[in-house]
């Protein structure tokens, strides 16, 4: 895909080097080119005494990013099986952990729409920053995708099963639910990102946090944990749906219908992912899991059709296959977290 202008622009203000992802009219999605322009900026800024500090923001001021390209996903998967896809989140998810493990402060200024890939960019990071305007959300079993760039690790280390809950449904969480989830950990109006990311030139990122962080909004989810936390807790998703429409709260009825939308496969195999994740040690180890998983998803109907009926022909109407949660059996599920036909990511070996 051609791009009018360079889809990574850089540039370094006083000590602080500034990554901007500049696809706005893509909402700024990710795709292999840029993830290797980020990653050629980490290398060339990582032993450069003159940048203290690193700053990722998204052009266009509706948000840093609205996750992968996923109709670029989808056109190889139908051409080609998706080895240029396989190829793109290799790059991505080593990206995501050099992130994690970066040097120097990383400052994500996560404003507006941050989802899926863009949340793997940016909630790794030392300084994470969201505003009024922020919606940080994993919606991949919308379009029957699975969790992936580390999001597993991220959302199992939620309070209660809050993370759980965020990760079947694909709701978006505003500053102050971001906050209580650790999916950031300051927030700023954003009013002020100007100031604060330009105070950022000249000052270490903890002063200039300590001067513009203000208390976050409250939000939803801290009121609704008890129906959470005791519905999502159950091992299964048809028991999850089971108590959920049962509990007597709205907001878990509403939460069981949007799960009986989604791809019934991609629903079991992220419960899985998620459960499997709490027992690994690692960012590194999840990663890993992750991709294994997603290569996986290139093999699976729902995955190009969820694409189709949500960015394609825009129907909202995807035929998943199987249709129902009883007919995934527990053998479908396990295919998935197998060795697969592009390898392993291969971190911490």
């Amino acid at each position: 895909m051609s791009h009018d202008a360079p889809p990574v622009l850089t540039r370094v203000e006083g000590r602080a080097g500034h990554i901007v992802l500049n696809r706005p009219r893509a909402l700024n999605a990710l795709d292999h080119p840029m993830v290797r322009l980020v990653d050629e900026a980490l290398t060339a800024w990582e032993h450069d005494d003159a940048v203290r500090t690193v700053v990722v923001t998204g052009a266009g001021g509706r948000g840093l990013c609205a996750g992968g390209d996923i109709r670029a996903v989808r056109d190889d998967i139908l051409a080609g099986g998706g080895a240029a896809s396989a190829a793109f989140w290799h790059a991505e998810y080593l990206l995501n952990a050099r992130i994690a493990r970066y040097p120097k402060p990383y400052v994500a200024v996560m404003d507006g729409y941050v989802m899926g890939g863009g949340v793997g960019i940016s909630a790794h990071g030392d300084v994470r920053v969201v505003t009024e305007r922020s919606r940080v959300a994993m919606p991949e079993t919308i379009i029957g995708f699975v969790l992936d760039v580390g999001a597993t690790y991220l959302l199992t280390r939620a309070p209660g099963e809050l993370g759980t809950h965020l990760a079947l449904t694909g709701t978006a969480a505003e500053a102050g639910d971001a906050l209580l989830c650790g999916l950031a950990d300051h927030f700023v109006p954003s009013g002020h990102l100007a100031e604060f990311t330009a105070a950022l030139a000249d000052s270490d990122a903890a002063d200039v946090v300590r001067t513009y962080a203000q208390p976050a909004p409250e939000g939803e989810l801290a009121a609704r944990r008890a129906w959470i936390d005791s519905c999502y807790a159950a091992d299964s998703v048809e028991e999850i749906v089971d108590r959920l429409q049962s509990c007597g709260e709205q907001a878990a009825k509403e939460a069981a219908e949007i799960l009986l939308s989604r791809s019934p496969t991609a629903l079991k195999v992220t419960l899985a992912a998620l459960r499997r994740a709490r027992a690994l040690g690692s960012l590194e180890e999840a990663l890993n899991q992750e991709y294994r998983v997603s290569c996986a998803c290139l093999t699976a109907p729902d995955f190009p059709e969820g694409v189709r009926a949500q960015v394609v022909d825009k129907d909202r109407r995807p035929r998943w296959s199987p249709a129902e949660l009883a007919s995934v059996s527990d053998a479908d599920v396990e295919r998935f977290f197998g060795p697969g036909a592009y390898g392993e990511l291969g971190l911490g070996a």
